[in-house]
Formats: structure tokens, sequence, C-alpha cells
């Protein structure tokens, strides 16, 4: 019979003996019970009794964008119709509840709404991202990531869609190089992009990085485009002369 203790995890080395047992209160008629009690037993080991379904709204949602079922507004982007759902729209954005509910009549049904000054395809991917808060597959899209990031900032900041602006602002981070950085600070500087100027700024802050644009044309286009920002860059240049 082996002896265990509070202290010891794999239990003592000597064994209660014979005697010492058949002495012991807790032996009653030649048998014993033994009680093992933990409380360190992982969550993940406890028994499961109800597997709970993944959600599947994106989905839902996006199905019902794809077959336009109940469906009571139209856009028209650059020719080309999108149908949607006003509540869905108005849900997600602030500018499309006061377009859709304030300067049109609820009762206006299948109302045709046109877009100006943005691609078809830029408004397609804007509406999935509406519909299931997801960002947009760029190979689905035929553009290449960067390309599709840079339109749906713009887009984002139009219609006031928070979470897909930083989601843009993020992936734009991964493609700032010598040839991108002016483009995309002014797009940083003009669209109010916090973390995306300051991960261009963290770019420039190094000594090759900031001649090599200094010597291209980046900085004119800057300036023109973007006093403001230029300003602060000037700033931080003049912190890191010595």
């Amino acid at each position: 019979m082996h002896s265990f203790d509070s202290q010891s995890w794999w239990g003592q080395r000597k064994f209660i003996k014979r005697e010492d047992l058949e002495k012991s209160k807790h032996l009653q008629d030649d048998s014993f019970a033994i009680r093992c009690d933990d409380d360190d037993i992982p969550e993940d080991t406890a028994p499961t009794f109800v597997s709970v379904t993944p959600s599947d709204l994106h989905q839902r949602l996006g199905d019902l964008l794809r077959t336009e079922k109940g469906a009571d507004v139209v856009f028209d982007v650059g020719g080309q119709t999108f149908a949607a759902h006003r509540c869905v729209l108005a849900a997600r954005s602030p500018v499309f509840s006061a377009e859709l509910y304030g300067t049109m009549k609820e009762g206006d049904t299948r109302c045709v709404v046109r877009v100006d000054d943005m691609e078809s395809w830029v408004f397609k991917a804007l509406l999935r991202f509406i519909y299931t808060d997801m960002f947009p597959d760029a190979n689905k899209e035929g553009e290449e990531e960067d390309v599709l990031s840079l339109h749906l900032l713009l887009a984002a900041d139009r219609y006031n869609l928070k979470r897909l602006k930083e989601l843009c602002e993020e992936k734009l981070c991964k493609y700032i190089d010598i040839n991108t950085v002016d483009n995309i600070l002014t797009l940083a500087g003009l669209d109010h992009c916090p973390g995306l100027k300051k991960a261009c700024f963290h770019f420039l802050s190094t000594s090759a990085n900031l001649k090599a644009v200094m010597a291209s044309n980046g900085f004119e286009h800057l300036s023109t485009t973007c006093p403001s920002v230029m300003k602060e860059l000037m700033t931080m240049i003049s912190n890191l002369i010595p």
C-alpha cells in the first residue's frame, strides 16, 4: 500500500505497514475507499454536453446580397446597378442611414441612387464588406490587394465605415516602399489615417529611405497635395539631422 500526502504529487517512497493498515479506522470489512480531489482540471478536459454551432451570420447576409431577396434600393454606379437592402446599409453606415432614411421617403420602393466618383467594382467590394464584415478577396475582385485597399479606404472614409478603413490602413502598411510612400502618405493625410501616416514616417525615418524619396518627385507631389503632412515630415527630418 502506497502512502500519499499533499506535498508530493507522485507519493512517498515509504509504504504503510500491513498492521498499521489493519488498525486503521478507514479499513472496514477488509475494504477501504480512496477519494482523489483535483481542483486543477483544465476546462478543455471537462465533458462537453452541448456543441454550439459557429455563427454563419456573415454567410446568411452575404447570400441575401447575392440573391437580392427583399432588396428595396438600387444603386447606379458607373452604369452598373446593384440591388441592396436599405435597413442593412443604414445599420452599418451613418452616411447611408442619413441618405436612405433622411432625404428619401421610406415608401419609395426600389428607388435608384446614383453614386458618382467611384468605380463599380469598388462599390461592389464595399457592399460585400457591409454585408459580411469581411475584407473582400482581392483575387475574386480581380485586383491587387494594395490597389483594392487604396480604393476601399477612400470608400470607407466616404461612408464612415471605421472598421473597413482601419483594415485598409493595416494592409497598406505592408506596401510602403520607395515608390509608394508619397502616394500612401498623401492618402493618409487627406483621409485622416494616423496609423498609416505613422507607418510612413517610420519608413522615412531611415536615412537611406529618406534620401531615395527626396531624390524622386515624391516630395514635390506631397507638398502640392498635402502641405500639412509635408510640414510634419520636414519637422521630423530636422529632428533627425544632428
